[in-house]
């Protein structure tokens, strides 16, 4: 008699599509185990990334109103200071206690929680190994969510003191007089910005010609300014072409995308104390050991799947930021949650359209849809609906009147097409255009909901009121 199988599912990989996978599978009645090389739950996103980032943000934006805002509202605040160990002790603390919460969610579904590095031995059996030593498990299926890691510049290697990755930025032990960030996307704005309000004087290098490369322009041109304001300094259209270390320090060499590196023409410096390094990230299967899976990568490195989430080898599945597409958390959840009701036999579905983008700088941006961009170079007629947050009661009351709601809706049928936030919670906002989006809603339809006054997402009603170009307070 064959032996049966350890496990209905082995999750590889314990982030925000992993363990979300697992505890879907476990509802679903399958007897689950999930496995995670480190000693806390949650992968990068609450580790090292999304959690400890926007821990950071919150209360570095809080230090920066208390110091250079609370007197225009009437609040005097004297001798304002930064308490770093205490900053960085409470970020730990947030990041250890929603991994505790992890633990406590897969004990309460009774999924087998497996500590190592996973390495395929089979398309059936894998091989798990820790510091306490192997094991090997097998399973009806897999699902491979392992995540992402930073990219790495062939002339700016990490070293992990002068030469970081967002992994360090978030876990300095000291405030750095002069920091230059290499990419002005998400990571890189959101860093640029912690540190800034902590006193660093922070430049950013980008080689495309404006912050945050495929969000729609006009809203990315409103972020860059407001960031400059905010003590920022930027240099587009440049590439990082390596870096010299003397007695003053680390010196960053750069020089006109067009230049070939290392050529020395036309190059500048800036003087650093620390270099972060956010070019972006690569999916991660280090050590896995797909070729004894029979699973096949495309020429990034991202395991290819189907639509059902099925890699060359059918029992075994991929989410998140090791497949194609864009690296969010939620992104990877609802993946995660597809995958496993589609191995159940159910309809697992994700709607890639209406998945929302954010930036959780100071005020914050977020997305969803097309971008006014994309819609141009796909020939589709549109209509534009704009509202600024100035003309917002409540923002006047938070004092936080910066920036506008856009609305992109079809010509003809009025369907929205794009919504994009700059402004107070935006990233709560975008919910909203979120669920209109989904639901195949119109500019009208939004236009005609009531919302309540004074709140922020009036916003969005009257740049929805907009489209037609019927705005009530503006």
């Amino acid at each position: 008699m064959a032996k049966t199988v350890d496990f209905d599912l082995v999750v590889i990989g314990s982030g925000p599509g992993g363990y979300t996978a697992a505890i879907r599978a476990a509802q679903l009645s399958m007897k689950v185990a999930c496995i995670e090389k480190e000693l806390k739950l949650g992968g990068t996103c609450l580790r090292v990334g999304c959690i400890p980032s926007k821990t950071l943000l919150e209360a570095t934006e809080k230090l920066a109103t208390a110091r250079d805002r609370f007197s225009h509202i009437g609040i005097q605040c004297e001798n304002v200071r930064l308490d770093l160990p205490v900053l960085m002790g409470r970020k730990d603390q947030v990041v250890s206690t929603l991994a505790n919460g992890i633990a406590a969610l897969f004990k309460k579904n009774k999924i087998e929680r497996i500590v190592g590095s996973a390495a395929f031995t089979s398309p059936k059996t894998l091989k798990v190994t820790s510091s306490t030593g192997e094991r090997t498990v097998s399973a009806a299926k897999f699902l491979i969510a392992t995540g992402s890691a930073p990219v790495e510049l062939p002339n700016l290697k990490f070293n992990g003191k002068h030469i970081i990755s967002s992994d360090q930025a978030i876990a300095l032990d000291r405030v750095p007089e002069k920091m230059v960030v290499i990419g002005a996307g998400a990571i890189g704005l959101e860093l640029s910005s912690v540190w800034s309000r902590l006193g660093t004087k922070v430049t950013v290098l980008e080689i495309y010609h404006t912050t945050l490369p495929g969000a729609d322009e006009e809203m990315s041109k409103l972020m860059e300014r407001t960031l400059v304001q905010q003590g920022i300094t930027f240099h587009f259209e440049v590439q990082a072409t390596g870096v010299k270390e003397d007695k003053n320090g680390l010196r960053v060499r750069y020089a006109p995308k067009e230049v070939k590196p290392g050529s020395g023409a036309t190059e500048s410096e800036l003087a650093a104390d620390v270099i972060l390094v956010a070019v972006g990230r690569k999916a991660y299967t280090d050590g896995l050991n797909l070729t004894a899976a029979g699973i096949k990568t495309d020429a990034r490195g991202r395991i290819s799947i189907n639509q059902a989430f099925q890699t060359s080898t059918p029992d075994i599945f991929a989410i998140g930021d090791v497949v194609g597409g864009a690296m969010l958390a939620h992104k990877a959840e609802e993946e995660g949650i597809a995958a496993v009701e589609l191995m159940a036999g159910k309809a697992g579905h994700v709607d890639y359209g209406t998945i929302p983008l954010v930036v959780y700088t100071a005020p914050e941006l977020a997305w969803v849809g097309k971008t006014q961009e994309e819609l141009t170079a796909q020939g589709v007629k549109f209509r534009i609906g704009k509202f600024r947050f100035t003309a917002n009661s409540r923002a006047m009351c938070m004092d936080e009147a910066h920036g506008l709601v856009k609305i992109l809706a079809d010509e003809y049928s009025d369907r929205v097409l794009g919504v994009h936030i700059l402004g107070p919670q935006a990233s709560s906002l975008i919910a909203e255009a979120v669920m209109a989006m989904a639901m195949g809603a119109s500019s009208e339809d939004i236009a005609r909901t009531c919302h309540a006054h004074p709140s922020l997402p009036e916003a969005i009603r009257e740049a929805a009121l907009g489209v037609e170009g019927r705005t009530i307070n503006s």
